[in-house]
């Protein structure tokens, strides 16, 4: 059954990456969005079910978890109409990281795990949508950038039609990594307290982990405090997404194993 709604996901992803594309097909794209994410919610559902224990503690399995919060995120913040170029940003990355959720295993049912039930769902769970909270307000940094330089060159009716007001992307970036910061903090400190009373030792993704929320951590407080916006807050977002992109693609393979 898993994998049977692992194809009407896809598809439903698939087809918003490339229906983004064109004004007249955003629609059609905002469906994709919601029937993709509808399927993969059940698929996930009956990975809960069938698995004994938490289903997403491997690589493959976490992966697929990702891709379900980050169009979750989108979901949250991004998928209105005026909004379609940052679903044309989200969504192809989406769908591949998909495909590669499938080839690794991610989507099968039946999965044990190691760990306690309560310890995965408060660390891999809260990084997790940290993780992708802060995918969401990468594109929203790009989508600012690129709509700065199009204001620039005064090419405000490029075809790729209209985008938000640069305070509009501005102030949504913010909400975005002021909900992530915390769930990494709380995501962190699991971990943190798991690997003090059983043992461990401190590895390069853990390190990577706690650089990325000391610098989404930082870009909040320059933001509040020192009116650190627009293009210095988007470059930095942007420094922030290549941490969690090492810390997402690069390192889980050694620290789940």
């Amino acid at each position: 059954m898993a994998e049977v709604l692992f194809w009407p996901a896809l598809i439903g992803y698939g087809e918003a990456a490339f229906a983004y594309a064109s004004p007249r097909t955003s629609r059609l794209g905002t469906w994709g969005v919601r029937l993709g994410w509808l399927a993969q919610t059940a698929l996930l559902v009956v990975q809960a079910e069938r698995s004994d224990g938490f289903p997403w503690a491997t690589f493959a399995g976490s992966l697929n978890l990702f891709v379900w919060l980050v169009v979750s995120a989108y979901l949250i913040w991004g998928c209105r109409p005026r909004f379609r170029l940052l679903g044309l940003a989200v969504m192809p990355p989406v769908a591949l990281l998909f495909v590669v959720a499938r080839l690794g295993g991610g989507t099968a049912s039946e999965v044990g795990s190691r760990y306690p039930n309560l310890f995965l769902v408060l660390h891999v769970g809260l990084v997790l949508a940290a993780f992708a909270g802060f995918t969401v307000s990468a594109g929203i940094a790009s989508l600012y950038l690129w709509q700065e330089r199009r204001l620039k060159l005064r090419r405000a009716g490029a075809l790729l039609g209209r985008a938000p007001s640069l305070v509009q992307l501005d102030r949504l970036e913010g909400r975005v990594i002021a909900f992530a910061v915390p769930a990494l903090t709380a995501g962190i400190v699991a971990g943190f307290v798991r690997l003090r009373s059983h043992g461990g030792s401190v590895d390069a993704l853990m390190v990577v982990t706690v650089l990325t929320w000391a610098l989404f951590s930082g870009s909040l407080v320059l933001r509040h405090a020192y009116g650190w916006r627009g293009r210095r807050a988007a470059y930095l977002v942007l420094a922030g997404f290549a941490l969690v992109a090492v810390a997402r693609l690069a390192l889980p393979l050694t620290h789940f194993a």
